[in-house]
């Protein structure tokens, strides 16, 4: 039997996924629980127990347990309020923890991990724990040692051989990487008309909000013809290229090119290698197996 309970949670906050849905806009937030709900009253703490799930609006956590630890609202002494007083009224929710198959999902969103903590102090969730995956409509983001969002940045960060998946098969992997995300728009852009773009010339994640993506550490890119590396690098799918610099390196089946930099149109598969200062392009090329190899100036459109 699940029991149900609604608290009064209005600073409660939670990031679930590259849409940086939050919890934190007020309201009650609806708990639910198999084995049951605890108030700790002493500890400050709300406990659900067993198939735990916390909604709010679009966004929803679901967890073996749920633990939301509260304190007097804008710092006043625990003396001062009345000890039969819940975690609603005076008081407020300054971290939230999830635990065990924890999954938290938006209506298009899904991110997944074996612990979540929300800090709203540091206004930040870490998801750690082993299977770490967010999955939106664009594209796949694994980690093995945690991933952060940080919603008032709009940003996310995955650390640990990391990796990002196109829909179309293409993969950025790097020791950390670091998402940037639009703005929502406001309610005055939302009901302006936007332009349309045809289908033909659109490129993948135009109709995303993900901006850009930093990497950094052993850097991997792959797609359907090539592999890139190098030690840092920048992508932004809104024009689906990526610049990666130092120790650069392209390989297409034994064909090898080393340089400084490196742009790489992830939509077209063509890469443009440039050399360092006073130094040329070095390459090995194996007879038949240099066609499509890039050039030092082949175009990146």
């Amino acid at each position: 039997m699940i029991r149900r309970i609604a608290l009064a949670l209005c600073v409660l906050a939670g990031v679930a996924s590259a849409q940086m849905a939050e919890l934190n806009q007020g309201g009650p937030i609806e708990v639910t629980a198999r084995d049951g709900i605890e108030w700790r009253q002493n500890e400050q703490m709300v406990l659900a127990l067993g198939a735990a799930r916390a909604v709010r609006g679009g966004v929803t956590i679901d967890a073996d347990l749920l633990r939301a630890l509260y304190r007097p609202r804008g710092g006043a002494p625990a003396e001062a309020r009345p000890a039969s007083e819940g975690p609603g009224g005076a008081s407020e929710i300054w971290r939230l923890e999830a635990e065990g198959n924890v999954v938290i999902t938006t209506a298009t969103d899904r991110a997944e991990g074996e612990r979540a903590i929300y800090d709203l102090d540091q206004a930040v969730m870490v998801l750690t724990g082993r299977n770490l995956r967010l999955t939106s409509p664009d594209n796949v983001l694994t980690a093995r040692d945690s991933v952060e969002y940080w919603p008032q940045r709009r940003m996310a960060v995955a650390r640990g051989d990391a990796v990002v998946v196109t829909k179309d098969d293409r993969r950025v992997r790097a020791d950390v990487l670091v998402a940037y995300f639009r703005e929502a728009p406001t309610e005055a852009t939302a009901t302006r008309p936007q332009p349309t773009r045809a289908a033909s010339g659109a490129s993948p994640g135009s109709g995303s909000n993900l901006e850009r993506v930093e990497a950094f550490g052993r850097i991997e890119i792959r797609t359907l013809t090539e592999v890139v590396r190098g030690d840092t690098g920048v992508y932004t799918p809104p024009n689906s290229l990526a610049r990666l610099l130092g120790n650069v390196r392209i390989v297409r089946g034994d064909n090898t090119l080393t340089g400084c930099e490196a742009i790489v149109n992830m939509d077209t598969g063509i890469s443009r290698l440039v050399a360092c200062p006073n130094e040329r392009v070095r390459g090995i090329i194996v007879p038949g197996e240099g066609q499509g190899l890039p050039g030092p100036g082949a175009p990146t459109r």
